[in-house]
């Protein structure tokens, strides 16, 4: 029974020595076949696939960016110009109004109490002015005939004189409470959206408060953009001021296509000494009112367009230490760093001052183990100008057939 115990335990230590020298001695295999497969590749020298775009020359727009806020040309507050209790709200609060439009009725009943009394006034004073009158003109004749005395005559004119400026005091009186009572409905001073209401019907309003306005009144069509640009810019603002090329186009967001455009209308005559910018402001048709008044919005002054610019990717334009450069390919299909001094980016095109010409070939998706002067395929093609699906078809073909052997 002992002898076959340690029989059985030197069996399975030898089952297990002989799997684990097969496992290294398969992994050994393996790693060689591998370093011999790379060390091939390597040895042939095989170009690395890239992605390329040419840089081509077109027409594009010189701009300055900025960021803006909508602001209402017109904007009026209404407020109540009699106290009363307010008895009716002719419009809903966010609702267009046109001029002149009836909005609020404060209670008309004491201010047309005041107009009444103020017209019987007139009446009584006009009525005692043609009485004096008529009085005058019946002693004039009496006079001449020395029945009536000068003084008599004189008291007369006096109390007629007296009389005709009592009647135009009430006329002024009158007027004034006409106009009081024209108070008591009040209109639209201008076109626009109307804004939150502050009172509803019901309340007690007071003349000229000093709280909150019952209602604010802004213009929507035409709107006017303010912004600021840098005090280094405004010389370029300035230049092309008068250009009809010049204009400004507001963007809701940068990327997405403009919203309104218009013309510079107001530029400040000073520079604000905190920020070192300039205020300017643009006007811009709002028809559809895709703009509102105190949202922020992307500005772009278009100065001018340059006809003949040198355009590449973006994603050809890499950072550096001594400013940007792109990865350029030679006629030998050789990469080159080649440093360039981009002047400005608009969307996905970056127009490059100096550094390349049009037609040169630079690279837009940049492998890891890309170098100078490394050779380069672009992609879809191989050396011999097959088709780059061929050409893995046979090297995996080649692969087979090497690790078969």
């Amino acid at each position: 029974m002992k002898r076959l115990t340690m029989l059985l335990v030197f069996a399975v230590i030898g089952v297990v020595a002989g799997g684990a020298y097969w496992y290294w001695d398969r992994q050994a295999a393996v790693e060689g076949a591998a370093k011999g497969k790379s060390k091939g590749k390597g040895k042939g020298g095989g170009a690395l696939t890239v992605r390329a775009a040419q840089a081509i020359v077109k027409p594009m727009p010189v701009l300055i960016e900025a960021v803006g806020t909508v602001e209402p040309e017109h904007s009026v507050q209404v407020r109540a110009q009699v106290s009363g209790v307010l008895k009716a709200v002719q419009f809903k609060e966010g609702d267009k109004v046109q001029a002149g439009q009836l909005l609020f009725l404060i209670d008309p009943a004491t201010y047309q109490a005041q107009y009444n009394q103020a017209l019987a006034q007139l009446a009584r004073d006009r009525a005692q002015l043609e009485n004096a009158r008529a009085q005058q003109q019946r002693l004039e004749p009496l006079l001449k005939r020395e029945f009536i005395t000068r003084q008599e005559y004189d008291v007369a004119v006096t109390s007629a004189k007296s009389l005709e400026a009592t009647v135009q005091a009430d006329q002024a009186a009158a007027e004034q409470a006409r106009i009081q009572l024209s108070y008591a409905r009040i209109t639209a001073p201008i076109s626009g959206r109307t804004g939150t209401l502050a009172v509803k019907s019901g309340n007690l309003v007071q003349a000229a408060g000093t709280g909150a306005p019952l209602v604010t009144i802004n213009t929507m069509d035409p709107i006017l953009v303010s912004f600021s640009i840098p005090e280094r810019q405004l010389e370029d603002v300035r230049r092309f001021q008068s250009d009809k090329q010049m204009r400004i186009e507001i963007l809701a967001d940068r990327n997405a296509p403009p919203v309104a455009e218009g013309k510079l209308v107001f530029m400040d005559n000073t520079v604000t000494s905190q920020t070192g910018t300039v205020l300017l402001k643009t006007r811009v048709p709002n028809t559809s009112e895709v703009i509102w008044p105190g949202q922020f919005v992307n500005v772009r002054i278009v100065l001018t367009i340059e006809a003949e610019a040198v355009v590449v990717p973006e994603a050809a334009v890499q950072p550096g230490q001594d400013g940007s450069f792109v990865y350029l390919i030679d006629e030998n299909s050789k990469v080159k760093v080649q440093p360039v001094v981009v002047s400005r980016q608009l969307g996905g095109d970056v127009v490059i001052a100096s550094g390349i010409k049009a037609g040169d070939r630079v690279i837009t998706e940049i492998p890891q183990a890309l170098t100078p002067g490394a050779t380069v395929q672009l992609a879809g093609e191989s050396k011999g100008g097959v088709k780059r699906e061929k050409g893995k078809k046979g090297s995996k073909k080649a692969d087979a057939k090497g690790e078969g052997q």
